[in-house]
């Protein structure tokens, strides 16, 4: 799960979302726990990476699973 962060910020970049955009629609009360995650200093979790799944319909192993890509 060491790739998260990046794929989490891929996935918000493809959508045009800002860091605080993205916050919100996760319902997370600081962007700065985004900002955390993104740069692999934070871990999600299990209901914000569920909320991850369901916003950006990605299935869970994709996110979790260095070795998988987002698309495939």
């Amino acid at each position: 799960m060491e790739r998260f962060g990046e794929k989490l910020r891929i996935l918000r970049q493809r959508h045009n979302l800002t860091v605080r955009e993205l916050a919100g629609k996760l319902e997370v009360n600081s962007h700065s726990h985004i900002v955390q995650i993104e740069a692999g200093k934070s871990k999600p979790s299990i209901d914000l990476l569920l909320k991850i799944m369901a916003l950006f319909n990605v299935p869970c192993d994709r996110l979790i699973k260095d070795e998988l890509d987002l698309d495939a």
